[in-house]
């Protein structure tokens, strides 16, 4: 039994290295005088509109409403309708499926593929109907969903490709996408992002992102999360107060620089575990190089509560992500088909949940703490 132990996140020491420049970055804000907008937020958008290779990026408030605000975006410019539907991962976490019931259009949930944890694309071509108008998929725990179907859906049938990206920024597919990007972000015709603290380059807040090539959707999404204002006191739409807070702005700015340095000090760790964890009882996820950021490391074992027991005595934090899918929460579970479609089993989906836990893979775990933590799973036997 190990008595070292292996802290699961401390947002305390992730943010240690960037301390100074944060606290610059902030006390910039607060003597400038201007504390809504400002050069903060649009040198942040020119920051990730260029990372993700997309024409325009608009700050908001989180991930939830830059999903929200993107639906909203796309029934103000007559793109959707109430009561259209969208197909959405039904492994995921639940703000993919709360954003698309907000807009009063219908959730079509669809089972996730075992090999990636992300939305079966097969399955979700099944799923489409004369009233689809959109697909969703999330990029969850950092491993982009994208490929040929999700390109053919886009292009042949017309229908809008929203990346929930709220996980992944930074992963490369090797599919070009709608236009010729290969990042996250750019993908699809528009994109969420979030930078909660917990993220990959994460916030000292909420805060959130969306993204999109579309200049038409830019335009009403930077409205609706200004009160649904084009220009001062004139209001085009019913609006929210969504803006991207400036201090955010700022603390981004600093950690968007370190993008590459996170994302390949995760992919570092998780070719550890991938390579040194030997263990039949615990699954691992397929590394697949670029085109996975690891915002988690997610394994899988039909033994978990034995398992979960085995990292605590051992002293190796863990969580997990997600144990309740959204259609078994207690707001979903009681929904009828005008609010939520389930034309398929989510069989896959309910056992990853029941099975998926997460190891360690932030700034807090060395290379070190890695080769550690794997030998010490490797002694883990189920009974």
């Amino acid at each position: 039994m190990s008595t070292k132990k292996y802290e699961f996140l401390s947002l305390g020491t992730v943010n240690a290295p960037y301390m100074p420049a944060l606290e610059a970055a902030v006390e910039g804000v607060l003597h400038s005088g201007r504390y809504i907008g400002g050069p903060e937020v649009s040198d942040f958008e020119h920051k990730l509109a260029a990372i993700c290779g997309c024409t325009h990026a608009i700050g908001v408030s989180n991930g939830l409403d830059a999903l929200r605000l993107i639906l909203r975006g796309y029934i103000e410019t007559g793109v959707f309708s109430e009561g259209d539907e969208i197909i959405v991962p039904a492994n995921t976490y639940i703000a993919s499926v709360l954003a698309i019931s907000d807009a009063r259009l219908v959730p079509v949930l669809v089972d996730a593929d075992e090999a990636t944890s992300n939305l079966d694309t097969t399955k979700a071509l099944a799923a489409i109907t004369s009233r689809t108008k959109g697909i969703m998929p999330v990029h969850l725990y950092g491993r982009i969903c994208w490929d040929e179907n999700l390109e053919k859906a886009a292009t042949q049938l017309g229908l809008k490709i929203i990346e929930d990206n709220a996980q992944a920024i930074g992963a490369r597919s090797s599919f070009a996408g709608l236009n010729g990007s290969h990042t996250t972000g750019s993908l699809g015709h528009a994109a969420a992002f979030s930078f909660y603290p917990t993220k990959n380059i994460g916030a000292l807040g909420d805060a959130g992102a969306v993204t999109t090539s579309d200049t038409g959707l830019a335009e009403a999404v930077r409205a609706l999360a200004n009160y649904g204002s084009d220009t001062r006191y004139h209001n085009i739409y019913r609006g929210v107060n969504c803006r991207l807070d400036p201090i955010q702005a700022a603390i981004l700015n600093v950690k968007l620089d370190f993008l590459e340095q996170e994302n390949a000090r995760r992919r570092v760790l998780a070719e550890i575990y991938g390579t040194h964890i030997n263990n039949p009882s615990v699954r691992l996820p397929r590394n697949d190089g670029e085109a996975c950021v690891w915002h988690q490391y997610v394994v899988h074992t039909a033994d978990r509560k034995q398992f979960t027991d085995f990292l605590d005595a051992n002293g190796i934090g863990w969580d997990m992500h997600y144990a309740t899918p959204p259609h078994m929460q207690p707001c979903y579970s009681r929904a009828d088909s005008r609010e939520l479609l389930i034309p398929t089993s989510l069989e896959v989906t309910e056992r990853l949940a029941a099975e998926c836990v997460s190891l360690p893979v932030s700034a807090c775990t060395s290379p070190e703490d890695a080769h550690e933590i794997a030998g010490i799973i490797n002694s883990f036997k189920a009974s």
